[in-house]
């Protein structure tokens, strides 16, 4: 996931609690009421990168999703409110969001790798997801074994480029900078394929039945939500809330609301 270095200005939300904040305007410290450091007082402070539907989604003046009412959850443990901050995704996955003190965590369906794990902290996982493979409907293209000479579109600095640039034999490696364009690319016959997260990409078939995913690749990936390394009271209260919400039914009402199905796997759970 990743647009580009520009960030993007965004309208206070009234349910979301949704605060504008530029680069290098995170300078600012506080605390929570349970006396966790916060980036700003009363404030918990998310950094993302937006388009990545179902998990974070401008609606309207509103920034919607599964990881937002995940985070929520944190925000209202802490007694404060969430504020969410649209950002390039190169400046999350390399820790400088969190730990130049843009924001006090990193909710943007990232998958923990030990690359990342080395610039910052992440979470326990909250969600289990694989690669998929975008298509136009009734493409020829089934698998990575035939786009030899074919274009393939994958959004940069994520595991989905990875996964495409050492498996796609042969292909054109097309990057984009975020999730929309990539999909836009796959309908409008831009690319062959397309290669990212087999959640995001269920969700923009449902709206475009033109396309369809031909094939999951079973990479096993788990996404965790980033902090600045070292920030123990923030980590513990997000790993708390994460087990809570497994077992009083909270998180199984989240993704039924932003998946239409009972989760498979749940925080806590085995890998």
């Amino acid at each position: 996931m990743a647009r580009g270095p520009k960030l993007k200005a965004l309208a206070l939300l009234p349910a979301v609690a949704l605060a504008v904040t530029l680069a290098g305007c995170g300078s600012g410290s506080g605390t929570s009421a349970g006396g966790v450091p916060l980036v700003k007082s009363g404030e918990l402070t998310t950094c993302t990168h937006l388009p990545y539907q179902p998990f974070q989604v401008k609606e309207g003046d509103k920034i919607v999703g599964f990881d937002v009412d995940l985070v929520d959850l944190v925000a209202t443990k802490l007694a404060v409110k969430q504020s969410i901050v649209d950002i390039a995704f190169e400046n999350i996955e390399s820790g400088e969001a969190m730990n130049s003190g843009q924001c006090d965590l990193a909710a943007a369906g990232m998958t923990i790798t030990d690359k990342r794990k080395a610039k910052f902290d992440f979470s326990e996982p909250y969600f289990e997801a694989t690669q998929a493979l975008l298509v136009k409907k009734g493409s020829p293209i089934r698998d990575l074994s035939n786009v030899a000479g074919k274009k393939v579109g994958v959004q940069s600095a994520t595991t989905g480029a990875d996964y495409a640039t050492a498996n796609a034999k042969g292909a054109e490696i097309v990057t984009f900078d975020d999730l929309a364009l990539l999909e836009q690319a796959v309908k409008n016959g831009t690319v062959d394929a397309g290669v990212n997260d087999n959640g995001v990409l269920y969700d923009f078939i449902k709206t475009n039945p033109d396309t369809e995913v031909s094939v999951e690749f079973k990479t096993n990936e788990f996404y965790g939500i980033g902090v600045k390394a070292g920030s123990t009271q923030l980590l513990t209260t997000i790993n708390d809330v994460l087990k809570a919400s497994a077992t009083d039914g909270s998180y199984a009402k989240i993704y039924e609301k932003w998946f239409g199905k009972a989760p498979v796997w749940q925080p806590g759970a085995a890998k």
